[in-house]
């Protein structure tokens, strides 16, 4: 009691105090907020509800062009098989992005890693494991090598990239001798390589066993993201590098490893494409992966100014262009306007990402 007669208010009281007027200004600003801004900071907080909206609306569409075909087991079930190496292609992509870079070369990573894992198991005769093993450090290998160029030379990724594309493009001819390994000769030379291609059928859908191991890789590479220390600074360097520097996070090391691990999923990929195909091993294989991965990521919500997206919004992104794409040939669709279809997607998916950035401005 004060001298007054009066309860002497404690600290507690005050912080009380602070917090119910912190409330009151916090509710006065949201009350004020028009509903574009509330959708705009919903959006900030849950990146993954535009790719979903999507992909539900584009399924609602389908249905009606294609008189409810495109929703039929069968169908859905052809749309995962042809998404899923870039799919899990995406995955790699998304980590790269997330960090404020890009990788031009990740779909030559893929193919020349499934040659060597190729030519060493059918025509070498190296045991099956063992040649995933080396294709895998191979892809590792050239995703560290871009790492390197990046951190090294202080040059763009996008640079960086581009030159070590064609680098791998002409290492895969040379090495492949420009010629295709026949599925007939994997099949009895190294059946584990087209073991992804096993599929498993329930109620009439068939899922690959290759899909499985890509939605898994999506669940594993989500919980690294969100709860493990590397996960952390991979977005705090595509948030802010300098800020990241400053916080003591090692930012070329991350930056290094985050390109080998890219290189590392895109190796594997490979192996999935392998079966994907029957065992055909083709260094004419994945041309457009490099594209169409950017095309999930960006689709799927990821930031191509980095620090914000999710693996989940990438896997979606995968499923919308892979739904269009058929959906649209369904409807009996020119090839041409779907190609268009998706370069409106890409667009619109930026737009929308610049957007929802500037709810935090």
């Amino acid at each position: 009691m004060s001298d007054t007669g009066q309860p002497t208010k404690t600290v507690s009281d005050f912080e009380a105090t602070l917090t119910k007027a912190d409330t009151s200004v916090a509710s006065f600003e949201t009350e004020h907020l028009t509903g574009l801004q509330k959708l705009r900071i919903f959006l900030q907080a849950y990146p993954v509800a535009v790719p979903v909206f999507v992909l539900i609306l584009s399924l609602f569409l389908f249905s009606f062009t294609t008189d409810g075909r495109i929703v039929q087991p069968g169908n859905l079930s052809t749309i995962l098989k042809q998404i899923t190496p870039i799919g899990i292609v995406a995955i790699a992509q998304t980590i790269i992005i997330l960090t404020a870079g890009i990788d031009l070369s990740i779909g030559a990573i893929m193919v020349l890693a499934s040659i060597i894992m190729g030519k060493l198991a059918v025509q070498a005769g190296v045991p099956a494991p063992a040649a995933i093993a080396i294709g895998a450090f191979a892809g590792g290998l050239m995703g560290y090598f871009n790492g390197f160029l990046v951190t090294r030379l202080r040059l763009p990724p996008f640079i960086v990239t581009l030159g070590t594309l064609y680098i791998y493009q002409a290492l895969k001819l040379w090495y492949s001798n420009s010629e295709s390994i026949r599925n007939v000769d994997t099949e009895a030379a190294a059946p584990l390589l087209i073991w992804f291609g096993k599929v498993i059928s329930i109620a009439g859908f068939q899922i690959l066993y290759g899909t499985v191991a890509f939605l898994l890789l999506a669940w594993l590479m989500t919980y690294v993201l969100k709860h493990t220390a590397w996960g952390r600074h991979v977005y705090a360097v595509g948030d802010d590098l300098s800020g990241a520097m400053l916080s003591g996070v090692q930012t070329d090391k991350v930056l290094r490893s985050v390109y080998a691990v890219a290189g590392v999923i895109a190796a594997f990929a490979g192996l999935v494409l392998i079966g994907r195909v029957g065992g055909t091993v083709t260094p004419l294989a994945g041309e457009t992966a490099n594209l169409d991965s950017i095309t999930a990521v960006v689709i799927g919500g990821t930031s191509l100014f980095g620090g914000r997206g999710t693996i989940v919004g990438s896997v979606l992104g995968a499923i919308i262009v892979g739904v269009f794409r058929f959906g649209l040939s369904l409807s009996k669709v020119d090839v041409l306007w779907q190609d268009f279809t998706v370069g409106i997607l890409i667009i619109a998916a930026v737009a929308i990402d610049q957007w929802i950035r500037k709810a935090s401005t």
